[in-house]
Protein backbone atom coordinates (compact mmCIF):
# COMPACT_ATOMS: atom_id res chain seq x y z
CA UNK A 1 0.00 0.00 0.00
CA UNK A 2 1.31 3.42 -0.93
CA UNK A 3 1.79 5.78 1.95
CA UNK A 4 -0.70 8.62 2.21
CA UNK A 5 -0.27 12.14 3.48
CA UNK A 6 -3.58 13.08 5.08
CA UNK A 7 -4.61 11.42 8.33
CA UNK A 8 -7.93 11.87 10.12
CA UNK A 9 -8.22 10.54 13.64
CA UNK A 10 -11.64 10.08 15.20
CA UNK A 11 -12.17 9.55 18.91
CA UNK A 12 -15.56 8.11 19.75
CA UNK A 13 -16.50 7.04 23.26
CA UNK A 14 -20.27 7.21 22.81
CA UNK A 15 -20.75 4.03 20.82
CA UNK A 16 -21.81 6.01 17.74
CA UNK A 17 -18.92 4.74 15.60
CA UNK A 18 -21.25 2.61 13.43
CA UNK A 19 -23.12 5.78 12.47
CA UNK A 20 -20.34 8.36 12.36
CA UNK A 21 -17.58 6.41 10.60
CA UNK A 22 -19.62 5.38 7.54
CA UNK A 23 -20.72 8.97 7.09
CA UNK A 24 -17.19 10.38 7.41
CA UNK A 25 -15.86 7.84 4.90
CA UNK A 26 -18.77 8.48 2.52
CA UNK A 27 -18.16 12.23 2.59
CA UNK A 28 -14.42 11.77 2.00
CA UNK A 29 -15.06 9.50 -0.99
CA UNK A 30 -17.76 11.84 -2.31
CA UNK A 31 -15.16 14.62 -2.36
CA UNK A 32 -12.65 12.38 -4.14
CA UNK A 33 -10.42 12.00 -1.09
CA UNK A 34 -9.57 8.33 -1.52
CA UNK A 35 -6.05 8.54 -0.09
CA UNK A 36 -6.93 9.68 3.44
CA UNK A 37 -5.84 7.45 6.31
CA UNK A 38 -8.72 7.30 8.78
CA UNK A 39 -7.99 5.92 12.24
CA UNK A 40 -10.37 5.49 15.14
CA UNK A 41 -9.93 5.52 18.86
CA UNK A 42 -12.47 4.71 21.51
CA UNK A 43 -14.62 1.99 22.92
CA UNK A 44 -15.03 -0.23 19.87
CA UNK A 45 -16.35 -3.79 20.28
CA UNK A 46 -14.37 -6.54 18.51
CA UNK A 47 -17.44 -7.47 16.49
CA UNK A 48 -17.48 -4.01 14.83
CA UNK A 49 -13.83 -3.93 13.72
CA UNK A 50 -14.25 -5.99 10.49
CA UNK A 51 -17.08 -3.76 9.26
CA UNK A 52 -15.06 -0.65 10.04
CA UNK A 53 -12.13 -2.09 8.09
CA UNK A 54 -14.45 -2.75 5.13
CA UNK A 55 -15.48 0.90 5.24
CA UNK A 56 -11.85 2.01 5.07
CA UNK A 57 -11.02 2.64 8.71
CA UNK A 58 -7.41 1.46 8.79
CA UNK A 59 -6.51 1.62 12.45
CA UNK A 60 -8.65 1.00 15.53
CA UNK A 61 -7.13 1.91 18.87
CA UNK A 62 -8.96 1.12 22.07
CA UNK A 63 -8.55 2.62 25.54
CA UNK A 64 -5.20 1.66 26.99
CA UNK A 65 -3.41 1.54 23.64
CA UNK A 66 0.06 2.96 24.23
CA UNK A 67 0.51 6.32 22.53
CA UNK A 68 3.73 5.05 20.94
CA UNK A 69 1.78 2.27 19.20
CA UNK A 70 -0.53 4.84 17.62
CA UNK A 71 2.40 7.05 16.61
CA UNK A 72 4.21 4.08 15.08
CA UNK A 73 1.12 3.03 13.13
CA UNK A 74 0.57 6.50 11.68
CA UNK A 75 4.28 6.94 10.95
CA UNK A 76 4.36 3.63 9.09
CA UNK A 77 1.26 4.40 7.04
CA UNK A 78 1.52 8.13 6.26
CA UNK A 79 4.16 9.96 4.33
CA UNK A 80 5.55 13.35 5.19
CA UNK A 81 4.92 16.46 3.10
CA UNK A 82 8.54 16.25 1.89
CA UNK A 83 7.98 12.72 0.57
CA UNK A 84 4.86 13.85 -1.27
CA UNK A 85 6.67 16.49 -3.31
Amino acid sequence: MAKIRVVIGLSILSGAHNHICPEVVRLLREKGLHDVLVVLGGIIPDVDVPRLAELGIRGVFRPGTPMQEIIDYISANARSRAEAV
